[in-house]
């Protein structure tokens, strides 16, 4: 089990050194959230959190069929489309720039600063998404959305990686 936290998300005293695995070790190796997982490489901020043992975080990590069901891409934003059009949206440097900050978002929604996140514990995401679990018989939800978590895959020093069968809205 991962050590306590302060409410800054840091382990108290952590130098950054671990005998064990951290998040960014078993991500990877986690089965059914490789779309998630290699996400989390594409941006500095997000790997270098992920692989620093001294920053504890709980990743909420959709499978890879519910980031498939979403009805646009995670890099899409309906205001984009409402303010540059269809075609323009995502042409051109500043269209990537903007899919970029999207997909950006879409990760850090999934990423909760807090491990161990006690039942019922409000937490912000990176994105500042107020987030709760509940458990309702032997099912784990997250609020709001009512998003299942099909199990705690991994706990390691610093945090823990669950599986969600949803995604956390990132809009």
């Amino acid at each position: 089990m991962p050590p306590q936290t302060g409410s800054d998300g840091q382990n108290p005293g952590g130098s950054g050194s671990t005998n064990g695995p951290i998040v960014s070790d078993v991500l990877p190796k986690t089965q059914g959230i490789n779309i998630f997982s290699s996400l989390t490489r594409d941006f500095e901020p997000i790997s270098s959190r992920l692989n620093d043992a001294s920053r504890n975080v709980t990743v909420l990590a959709p499978r890879n069929s519910a980031i498939q069901a979403l009805p646009r891409k995670p890099w899409e934003n309906p205001e984009d489309y409402g303010k540059f059009g269809e075609v323009e949206a995502y042409q051109g440097e500043e269209g990537q720039d903007r899919a970029r900050k999207n997909l950006q978002r879409f990760v850090e929604a999934h990423l909760v600063p807090v491990s161990p996140w006690k039942e019922g514990e409000e937490a912000e995401s990176l994105v500042g998404g107020k987030l709760r679990w509940t458990r309702e018989g032997n099912k784990v939800f997250i609020e709001p959305g009512h998003i299942e978590v099909e199990t705690i895959a991994e706990q390691v020093y610093n945090g823990e990686v669950w599986v969600l069968n949803g995604v956390i809205n990132y809009a």
